[in-house]
């Protein structure tokens, strides 16, 4: 071997046939021979088509020297689009949107500064329960253990950094540096992502894509997971004692959670929704996942700033049944639920308690509620309650001519626009409570990150989203500093030719971080956002933008953009007062900031 300082290792397996033993070659077991076409038959176009496979047909990728090769196999898929972004982060927010249309997404980087780069969009999809790939191209492998020091790294021999970062944010990890078991890896980790919706890691040697190998020289046979089976007993168990306390209250609710979606279970929601009459609510992550067209619908349950009537009747219910809830502190309104335990059946996705009494595991989520819909008795009391109490909402105050625009004025026309053909993009931020108060057409998306709450995620998910359900038109609504984070990959929308409408809603600084705890830090530079786009659109591609100050220009840049411009890529800047906020995020805040304010308990 070859011991100077960089030079390449020169060490070859002896023999290239299964089982050789290192000698003259006088005993060895000889493989079998197989005919394949070299081309097709590489690590690099089984990856993509295991992704074909499952369904992703956009990867979102930031090209480095240690993915290149990957890159080429994955372009060379017919089914499989490349979209490159402009940082590792998009493309992270970019795959945890496209999940959230799809059921799966994928994202490719380099090693170690696009890991890392990515990490905290994984962590986000880790939080909310989505199936993102992420591939990382790994250094060659001949690298490993020779106690080399390569380019994007700290500084040290040991290639395991970006692998234990992954490990707690993702549910499985495959580092693939030799082709013997890559097939395997690979089919384990994407499956294991499907099984468990969750993210994985995924690195593959940059070496390694291009080489052909027998275990790729058939086309892969389509993934078949096994489903998983609640224990019938204890399915009968908990349908039997949630039935006997849901069947002696007097006026039962039932809320909907974000775990519905994870637990694939909104229809069967619904549908003992219908069999029971129940009033139905949602928390707010899990707005979008049941139709709000439904007959006894009412509203969103967020505690203290809950839409009109519907804390009342959920709180004074003496029975509530919540599927698939997080309760966190925003969630929870800084710890401020009027719930108690006794009155609640938990049901999460393999697991229901019944108020203080007892568990049942191994119980999935849509088989427990399809079958407690066959044994409960129909109640609708809690809803006539809500009806009798129920008062519409009123109206925003009418502007005056030239007056300036309100938020309020502002979401009332973004109401109107909405149908079963568009989504909508909630940014962290007031656009999370003024989105909720919006109400949903039939078919009409519906996202945002409430568990994560990372500011910035709107701009990737809103790409990826729209990359995704290309039949929608996406219409995000976005804080002036959440887009300051991520604004680049506009630009990756333009190359896509997406026709997305963004409200760039501009009140000069982090206003939901105003109402928690108030400082100069939550001030920010003031952008000439519409000349930005301008810039990045560059005269390449379809692009629309204008500032609106009124309500006057709003209606006209809204007509203009659902009208002449809608093959376009619309962005509205909306200037507005920094301290127009809704009323719900007053209250929030205040409530959020004692909670974090709580002095340390007495040692």
């Amino acid at each position: 071997m070859d011991t100077r300082i960089g030079a390449l290792d020169t060490c070859k397996p002896l023999s290239n046939d299964v089982g050789s033993l290192p000698t003259n070659g006088a005993v060895t077991i000889h493989q079998s021979p197989i005919s394949f076409n070299s081309a097709d038959s590489t690590l690099g176009r089984h990856l993509a088509r295991r992704l074909v496979q499952v369904g992703v047909n956009d990867v979102f990728s930031v090209p480095g020297d240690f993915n290149l090769t990957l890159l080429d196999h994955l372009l060379a898929e017919p089914g499989l689009n490349l979209v490159g972004c402009c940082n590792e982060l998009n493309a992270g927010y970019a795959a945890d949107g496209y999940a959230r249309c799809r059921g799966v997404g994928a994202c490719v980087v380099t090693f170690t500064v696009g890991g890392l780069s990515i990490l905290n969009a994984i962590a986000g999809a880790y939080s909310e329960n989505l199936p993102v790939i992420c591939i990382v191209g790994g250094p060659n492998s001949n690298d490993y253990g020779t106690n080399r020091i390569l380019h994007h790294t700290i500084g040290l021999p040991d290639f395991s950094q970006e692998l234990r970062c992954f490990q707690t944010v993702t549910c499985y990890q495959a580092v693939v540096n030799n082709l013997e078991d890559a097939h395997e890896a690979i089919d384990t980790a994407i499956s294991t992502a499907l099984k468990e919706s969750k993210p994985v890691y995924i690195s593959i040697s940059c070496n390694l894509p291009a080489i052909p190998h027998p275990t790729f020289s058939r086309e892969p046979v389509p993934f078949s997971l096994s489903p998983k089976l609640s224990n019938q007993k204890g399915l009968e168990a908990a349908v039997e004692a949630a039935a006997e306390f849901l069947n002696k209250a007097v006026k039962p609710v039932m809320v909907g959670g974000p775990k519905l979606r994870v637990a694939k279970a909104c229809e069967a929601f619904v549908e003992l929704a219908d069999a029971s009459g129940y009033a139905l609510a949602v928390m707010p992550s899990a707005k979008g996942l049941v139709p709000e067209q439904h007959s006894h619908f009412i509203g969103t349950y967020w505690g203290a700033v809950s839409t009109a009537f519907c804390a009342e009747i959920v709180e004074s219910a003496d029975a509530y049944i919540f599927a698939g809830p997080i309760f966190n502190d925003y969630s929870s309104v800084g710890y401020s639920l009027l719930l108690k335990k006794e009155k609640a059946i938990i049901v999460q996705p393999d697991r229901v308690t019944i108020a203080n009494g007892p568990a049942f595991g191994c119980v999935l989520m849509k088989d427990f509620l399809r079958e407690l819909a066959k044994k409960l008795k129909r109640n609708t009391t809690a809803y006539e309650n809500y009806e009798r109490i129920y008062v519409p909402e009123g109206h925003p105050l009418k502007c005056q001519p030239k007056e300036a625009l309100r938020v309020n004025v502002l979401f009332q026309h973004i109401q109107n626009m909405m149908s079963g053909d568009t989504a909508v993009i909630a940014e962290t931020g007031d656009s999370w409570f003024n989105c909720q108060k919006l109400k949903l057409p039939a078919g009409c998306g519906y996202e945002f990150q409430m568990q994560y709450g990372s500011i910035g995620w709107s701009v990737g998910a809103t790409l990826g989203y729209a990359q995704a359900a290309q039949q929608k038109r996406v219409i995000a609504c976005i804080g002036d500093g959440s887009f300051q984070v991520t604004a680049q990959d506009v630009s990756t929308m333009l190359r896509c030719g997406q026709r997305t409408i963004i409200f760039l809603i501009n009140n000069g600084g982090y206003t939901i971080e105003v109402e928690i705890h108030d400082g100069p830090y939550n001030v920010i530079k003031n952008w000439n956002y519409t000349g930005l786009v301008d810039a990045i659109h560059n005269g390449e591609g379809k692009c629309w933008t204008t500032k609106v100050r009124c309500e006057e220009e709003l209606i006209e840049a809204i007509e203009t953009a659902t009208g002449a411009k809608k093959d376009c890529l619309c962005f509205i800047e909306v200037i507005v007062h920094k301290d127009d906020t809704s009323k719900e995020l007053l209250e929030w805040g205040s409530r959020v900031s004692a909670a974090n304010s709580r002095p340390p308990n007495p040692q």
